[in-house]
């Protein structure tokens, strides 16, 4: 009678997932569990079914980059980094093929972006930027994140708040985890893949960005905060009311004004703000990009940066030190972040204690802002 995968996983304790890892090498597993299934294989004479490993490896070399939007630098520079340390790959399955999916922030492209990476049996896949608040999509996310990491794929999420792929698997599902084998101490739970996760320090620099302006002596600050419901704007939106309450200054709702991340955004926001309070004399930006837009909002009214209204933005672009006058900002590590996802989701870098870590947000302070005189 024919040795099945299913009767290796049985004979060793483990599921098939956890097998078929083994065999193929396609993922770290603990030393006593791989020592376990080889014994299984020896014991049971299993043969692999060679066109099938075959046929699974050849699409172990596709890793998906999902972006929100690729022609704004923030993503451009974060998957620009990923592939470079997916091109410059060696050791054990060499370099990778990345592709980009541009989801222009549709929560429903997302998911369908998950789906198509996983009928490719993709390696890895890289989630960048803000996520969706919406608790449906939040499921159905969590969903497609245990599909994907009980087939195996890594998963690594840059610049987003982690995400446990926390769905029930359905009966019999790769991604359903087998009951028979006990978890060895300090091990991954073998139903998949673990996500990683790497998050900017969204609400730290937001509120040290607000604090600076007030140590200025700035009260009347305004807020062009980026798309509502997303989780980067209620974490930079979060921060900069942190500041305002260790101060005891007034939130007031009319000094926020919601927006895309980008100049004409930045400009329709701060024309909207300066409508509702005529005495500002600092507006904060979602990101570098809408910032540009609120400066030349305040020229085209006559107001000068930084000599009657202080500007300063998020992220610390390239261009933001050449703009006139510089940007002062927060600048995150963009280009580092997305060389250590790369190599996290190609196996080449330890995940981090918990399978998380917050990288640091850096005050950047230059000609944009400037001390308000009573």
């Amino acid at each position: 009678m024919t040795v099945t995968l299913a009767d290796v996983a049985a004979r060793a304790g483990v599921s098939a997932a956890t097998v078929s890892r083994v065999l193929n090498g396609n993922y770290p597993v603990a030393a006593s569990t791989r020592g376990r299934v080889l014994r299984a294989v020896e014991e049971l004479e299993y043969v692999v079914n060679g066109p099938a490993s075959a046929l699974a490896a050849a699409s172990s070399d596709l890793v998906g980059i999902l972006v929100n939007d690729i022609a704004d630098p923030f993503f451009g520079i974060l998957a620009g980094a990923v592939q470079a340390e997916l091109s410059g790959a060696s050791g054990p399955g060499g370099e990778k093929l990345a592709v980009v999916c541009n989801t222009g922030g549709s929560p429903e492209r997302e998911l369908t972006y998950l789906t198509l990476l996983q009928r490719q049996r993709a390696a890895g896949v890289v989630l960048t930027g803000s996520a969706s608040e919406d608790p449906a999509h939040a499921r159905a996310l969590a969903a497609g994140l245990a599909r994907l990491s009980g087939a195996g794929t890594r998963v690594v999420l840059c610049g987003r708040p982690a995400q446990a792929a926390g769905a029930e698997p359905e009966p019999g599902s790769r991604a359903e985890p087998d009951s028979r084998a006990e978890p060895e101490s300090g091990a991954e739970p073998e139903c998949g893949a673990p996500l990683t996760t790497l998050a900017f320090d969204n609400r730290g620099g937001a509120q040290r960005l607000t604090g600076h302006l007030i140590a200025l002596g700035h009260r009347r600050i305004g807020c062009v905060a980026g798309p509502a419901g997303r989780t980067t704007t209620g974490e930079r939106l979060a921060g900069h009311r942190a500041a305002l309450a260790a101060h005891g200054i007034e939130d007031a709702p009319r000094r926020v004004v919601h927006g895309a991340y980008d100049r004409g955004s930045g400009y329709d926001a701060a024309v909207e703000l300066l409508r509702r309070d005529s005495e500002l004399t600092a507006v904060v930006a979602a990101n570098d990009t809408a910032a540009l837009g609120v400066c030349a909002a305040l020229r085209d009214r006559g107001l000068r940066v930084p000599e009657d209204v202080s500007v300063a933005g998020f992220d610390d672009l390239p261009f933001s030190a050449d703009a006139a006058p510089a940007l002062t900002t927060v600048r995150l590590p963009l280009a580092e972040a997305g060389a250590r996802a790369g190599r996290l989701v190609t196996g080449r870098e330890e995940r981090p204690p918990g399978g998380r870590a917050t990288l640091p947000a850096e005050l950047m302070v230059r000609g944009s802002t400037s001390v308000r005189y009573p």
